[in-house]
């Protein structure tokens, strides 16, 4: 009898089908990605559930900040004041930028406080996820709460400070008014700013560490040509050759529109006539602009912090 061999059939790949249904298997469960980066209105809520967090992390950040210090808290209001001392001294004095500018002390505190809140959430969101890759690693939660959560503790520092801007616009005769209000939306706008730029800063600082030590130097420049230690107004008035986008450029710097609004709220001396036009709107289009742009780009990246 002969004998007839027969090899055996070459193996197979899996089918398609037994991928799906792992797939449902797996969605059947509840299972899910790891880090999978959710859909942005699940996002928005996730975020908004962790709400309490954020307000406490902000407020533990805050109270550490000079726990080591000998006058402790009472640093977030002598910071700003020795810097606007400081800025009075080189500015104001040496270089007579106070010349034309009704109430000059309120309007270089104002100016200086104002910026100090931006300039120190941008520094902050810039370090958010990669001066806390332990806190992003161990546990799992929204990973822009912790840009805002930074924002909001810069925010809560500034109204520390307010305290003292008050003292110093009733020492030099500013009185109160009605206007004060103002500074409350001006205020929620600029905290909308604020948060979407550090978001911004959050991912970029997350992929490129040395961004962080450019910073300062980027932000320097920006707070001399957004009228801190001077008036724009008064520079436009005086120097008529420049050149005409100059003008329109100056007044529409973010920076410089949130400091324009607080001043307006809060000195009787500076008038609507020194704002640019649409200010409320130029404030607003600044705030949704870097807030729903900035909150979509680190959203975005959400499933790489941490890794690498």
């Amino acid at each position: 009898m002969s004998q007839v061999l027969h090899t055996p059939p070459p193996p197979t790949a899996p089918s398609p089908a037994g991928t799906e249904d792992l797939a449902a298997l797996a969605a059947r469960h509840g299972l899910a990605v790891s880090g999978a980066r959710p859909g942005l209105s699940d996002y928005v809520r996730q975020l908004w559930a962790r709400r309490h967090f954020i307000g406490a992390f902000s407020t533990a950040k805050l109270t550490a900040q000079y726990s080591q210090a000998k006058l402790g808290q009472l640093w977030q209001v002598m910071t700003p004041l020795l810097n606007a001392a400081v800025y009075f001294l080189i500015f104001g004095v040496l270089l007579q930028t106070k010349k034309g500018v009704p109430d000059y002390v309120p309007f270089l505190v104002t100016g200086v406080f104002i910026w100090t809140f931006t300039q120190s959430s941008i520094m902050a969101g810039t370090k958010a996820i990669s001066g806390n890759l332990g806190l992003v690693r161990a546990l799992h939660f929204p990973r822009a709460a912790l840009p805002v959560s930074f924002c909001l503790q810069q925010l809560k520092q500034l109204l520390y400070s307010m305290a003292a801007l008050v003292v110093i616009l009733l020492a030099f005769g500013v009185p109160p008014a009605a206007s004060w209000v103002l500074a409350v939306p001006a205020l929620v706008l600029q905290f909308t700013f604020n948060a979407g730029v550090a978001m911004i800063m959050a991912r970029l600082g997350s992929k490129i560490p040395d961004i962080a030590q450019l910073m300062p130097f980027a932000l320097r420049t920006w707070m001399y040509v957004s009228g801190v230690m001077w008036s724009i107004d008064h520079l436009l008035s005086q120097h008529g050759d420049l050149p005409s986008w100059v003008g329109p450029v100056l007044q529409a710097n973010p920076a410089a529109v949130y400091i324009d609004l607080m001043r307006f709220a809060l000195i009787d001396t500076f008038h609507a006539s020194q704002l640019p036009s649409h200010v409320w709107l130029l404030a607003l289009g600044w705030a949704l602009l870097a807030g729903i742009g900035g909150f979509i780009y680190f959203w975005k990246a959400e499933e790489t912090y941490g890794r690498g």
